[in-house]
């Protein structure tokens, strides 16, 4: 181990990308210290979805609190941090900016270096929180409100994308879908409430490119079939049926899902599986891919739920995990790590 490396042992991870204000506290042999969040639901509810310029302002007015409830559940001050990683995309322009300015800032003023983290690599570094032992070579299924993709991870951080999303991600698809049949915001979450005692075979809704042997996915069918369902139903039948609708729209999104990652499986001969994104919170997709791996023997990793949406930690293992193995880039050198964006 070099010397560079044995010096950075306090890491503080900053997230910023979206709606959520993430700072954690995670130590080089990835224990997590603190991971505390500020969710941005009260400013976008009334407008049923994220507004980039009021995501910025909230970002900028919550990260110093969030960094400062960080160092305290961690029991530390700034003068112990040994480097920061932030995330530099992808995600909105003003909310990545408010992270960057204040990591780059913040490490300036530390005499610290500051790294910037490809937004997706933190998702599936996530894994890696939860699961010490996990490996490459793995597949990695990235499901969220803007990515849905399958991609093949090999040792020295070599990514192969096999297949994602032609239109819409999944993650949209639960949210905007829920949102045509009437269920508040935000209503991706509220899906998979309704849905857990309903009845999935209640509507049979159609599944994007479910016929075709690869890998990509498509969402923005179940749209429309959505659209067009809430059209032909009466409201007083959407809400009478609403977890039997919810639960057969669950369904369809969850199946394809763990359809593509089958072939994904089968087709890199992979005996791992991650599951990260947001949308890896949902308890139904986890269980259909539990069953699915024991099935194929695969080993199965998804992370904890407190690592499935964004969050400070993620971001902060995805830098700790190439600093290792030295492969960690300053900033204003660094290209994306990801060709995914």
């Amino acid at each position: 181990m070099s010397s560079l490396k044995s010096n950075r042992k306090i890491w503080l991870g900053i997230e910023t990308s979206c709606d959520e204000t993430a700072c954690a506290i995670v130590t080089s042999d990835l224990v997590v210290k603190s991971n505390p969040l500020y969710s941005q639901y009260n400013e976008h509810r009334e407008f049923g979805g994220v507004v980039p310029e009021i995501a910025a302002r909230a970002h900028l007015e919550k990260i110093h609190p969030m960094i400062a409830a960080a160092l305290t559940e961690a029991n530390i001050g700034l003068a112990d941090l040994d480097a920061i990683a932030f995330t530099r995309g992808p995600g909105l322009m003003g909310p990545l900016l408010v992270g960057a300015s204040f990591a780059r800032g913040l490490a300036k003023d530390l005499g610290i270096p500051a790294y910037g983290v490809n937004h997706l690599e933190g998702h599936i570094a996530a894994a890696y929180l939860s699961n010490p032992g996990l490996k490459a070579p793995f597949v990695a299924l990235t499901v969220s409100g803007g990515h849905t993709e399958l991609i093949f991870v090999e040792p020295g951080f070599q990514y192969t994308l096999l297949g994602r999303t032609r239109d819409d991600a999944a993650g949209e698809a639960f949210d905007k879908c829920g949102k045509l049949l009437g269920l508040g915001y935000p209503a991706g979450p509220l899906v998979s409430r309704e849905a857990s005692n309903g009845n999935r075979k209640f509507f049979a809704f159609p599944q994007g490119l479910r016929g075709e042997d690869q890998c990509e996915f498509s969402f923005s069918g179940l749209k429309t079939a959505v659209l067009r369902y809430t059209e032909e139903n009466s409201p007083e039948f959407i809400r009478t049926n609403i977890r039997d609708i919810c639960a057969s729209l669950e369904e369809a999104i969850v199946d394809i899902l763990v359809k593509k990652t089958g072939i994904a499986l089968r087709r890199t001969g992979a005996r791992t599986l991650v599951l990260c994104g947001g949308v890896s919170a949902n308890s139904h997709l986890r269980s259909r891919l539990t069953d699915a791996c024991k099935r194929q023997q695969v080993q199965f990793c998804p992370p904890a739920l407190a690592y499935c949406t964004d969050n400070g930690a993620m971001i902060a293992a995805a830098a700790i995990l190439r600093d290792r193995d030295d492969l960690l880039q300053d900033q204003w050198e660094v290209k994306p790590w990801l060709p995914l964006a």
